[in-house]
């Protein structure tokens, strides 16, 4: 099996040099991404590819069902790198319909580590129990969580204590929320775009307020 991506490799490799000699020399070079993806580990969902840019342009961390933990010290690593070393401009929060750390995180069983890394999950649901009794589809109840969770995570990293020196700085960064399906490889906004503190302030009383 390890023969066979080496062989993939060689003719990704081959094909990107006949449609631009030099392709790799151009890669080589310092990366300028203006992107940071905060997305699933989940093999439907590459990052690069359903965002149509090449290596280089798009500065990326995954974890199982995309989430900002304050206490990850990888994605604290990431998020400082990305803000302080690459001054990238955007910062993606990208989710997916169907995640399956979602439906493991409400199917109400003990699986583990994982529970407790999926725990912010199982919070949202649980805060969200009223309206998700009234929907009956499991799989529209997975995928409004998967939305929650998102938004949830958007207002995470708004609130990171690197994302707020960035803006204290002057430093240009916004925060999107995105979704993306794999029944049709289209992206989706939440319609949300945080570029400062009283934005942020904004989304935790909106949130707040679906809680209550």
């Amino acid at each position: 099996m390890i023969d066979n991506l080496i062989s993939n490799n060689l003719d990704w490799a081959s094909g990107r040099v006949r449609a631009d000699p030099q392709y790799f020399q151009h890669l080589a070079a310092q990366q300028h991404p203006e992107y940071l993806w905060l997305g699933c580990s989940d093999s439907h969902v590459p990052a690069n590819e359903i965002v149509g840019l090449d290596p280089g342009e798009l500065f990326v961390h995954r974890n199982v069902s995309n989430i900002a933990c304050p206490q990850d010290a990888n994605f604290l690593s990431v998020l400082q790198f990305a803000l302080e070393k690459l001054k990238i401009k955007h910062i993606i929060v990208c989710g997916h319909y169907g995640c399956g750390g979602v439906k493991t995180a409400m199917d109400g069983n003990r699986h583990g580590l994982i529970d407790h890394w999926l725990r912010p999950i199982s919070d949202i649901a649980a805060r969200r129990s009223k309206t998700l009794h009234d929907i009956k589809d499991v799989d529209s109840r997975v995928n409004m969580i998967c939305e929650e969770n998102v938004r949830a995570q958007v207002l995470s990293v708004a609130q990171n204590p690197f994302v707020k020196d960035a803006w204290r700085r002057k430093q240009s960064v916004a925060v999107h929320g995105l979704i993306y399906s794999i029944r049709d490889g289209l992206l989706r906004s939440l319609d949300m775009s945080i570029t400062k503190p009283s934005q942020a302030e904004k989304l935790r009383q909106i949130l707040k307020n679906l809680d209550e």
